[in-house]
């Protein structure tokens, strides 16, 4: 069976760059996201029971970028399989109507659609 994804699922992470939406500076990669929470990757582990202000920086239609802003819980943090990396798991608080709309493009792209793969 052929693979048509856009992009193979292992690569997410390499490009939706979260940042800390108080600093924006850079905290770490999106590895998983889902309308309840999200899975970061980054290069320090994080405060466990502590609420983050994050923001996702996408790129628009038009080229410009539209920022996702979301508030979450980091549950758990632990050493990935990747040395000097760290896997953690937030659970969302509040998130601004982008972040639906997100979760639902980044289904549809990295996801195989047999109909469209025969068009």
């Amino acid at each position: 069976m052929f693979n048509h994804r856009r992009i193979e699922r292992h690569q997410l992470s390499c490009f939706l760059q979260v940042f800390n939406r108080l600093t924006d500076k850079p905290i770490g990669y999106l590895g998983n996201v889902s309308a309840n929470g999200l899975m970061l990757i980054s290069q320090l582990p994080m405060m466990v029971d502590a609420e983050f202000e994050l923001c996702l920086k996408i790129p628009g239609p038009e080229g410009e970028i539209q920022t996702i802003d979301v508030t979450a819980t980091c549950l758990w943090s632990h050493e990935d399989i990747n040395p000097q990396h760290y896997d953690s798991g937030f659970s969302v608080v509040q998130a601004c109507d982008e972040y639906a709309h997100l979760i639902a493009a980044l289904l549809n792209y990295f996801s195989f659609d047999p109909l469209q793969a025969s068009a």
